[in-house]
Order: structure tokens, then sequence, then C-alpha cells
């Protein structure tokens, strides 16, 4: 099974969840998404397989939410993505992609749901 982590090694539930996929014996491909963010696309194919809109996906409480304009309930979807990808640090995470489905690891046992 292959399994794809969109991580931060600086995010102490980024680091656990990493740990338990780890543990879990999976073939994982480790993105740090702050120095690669996911394209538009493949930002919208994750909020698909969450099942969420861009916003329950962001960091309201990041800096850069207000300082980006990304507060602003006027932004169409599209806007939304392309904040996040301009701004990676408003996604949330970390976000594993696995049998073609996503999760959140928040808590990082949530994960073990689409393995």
């Amino acid at each position: 099974m292959s399994v794809k982590i969109y991580h931060n090694p600086r995010c102490s539930k980024s680091r656990q969840t990493l740990q338990l996929l780890q543990e879990r014996n999976v073939d994982i491909e480790i993105i740090e998404y702050l120095k690669t963010p996911p394209t538009a696309t493949e930002l919208s194919d994750i909020l698909k397989k969450l099942n969420m809109e861009p916003r329950a996906l962001m960091r309201k409480n990041e800096a850069e939410y207000k300082a980006t304009g990304m507060d602003n309930t006027d932004l169409s979807l599209d806007e939304l993505i392309a904040g996040m990808v301009a701004s990676p640090k408003l996604i949330e995470r970390p976000i594993v992609l696995a049998n073609d489905k996503a999760a959140i690891g928040r808590p990082p046992e949530s994960v073990l749901d689409i393995l």
C-alpha cells in the first residue's frame, strides 16, 4: 500500500501521525508541504476526498489568514484554494492520502481508518 502524507516536521501532530504510519510498515511518500505545496488541482482533489470546503481545511488562527485576505467571506472556492496554495501555512496538517481516500491526522489515529 502506498501512503502520502502532507507533513510539517515542526508540528507535533504531524510527527505523531508519521510515526504511527511508520509503525504500520507502509510505503510512505513524505511531502513537506510548506516547501512543496500541493497544486490547486491536488488540493481540490484532497478536499473532495475529505468531503470538505476549502475554509474548513484552513488554519484560521494563522496570521496569514487575515493578512492574505482569506477571511473575506466573498471569496470563491477557487480563490480560497489559490490562497492556500500561495500560503501553504494555512493548510491544516497533517493530511494523509491512502486507498483513494484522505484523512486529517487530528488526532493521529484518525488516519488509520483509511489504511
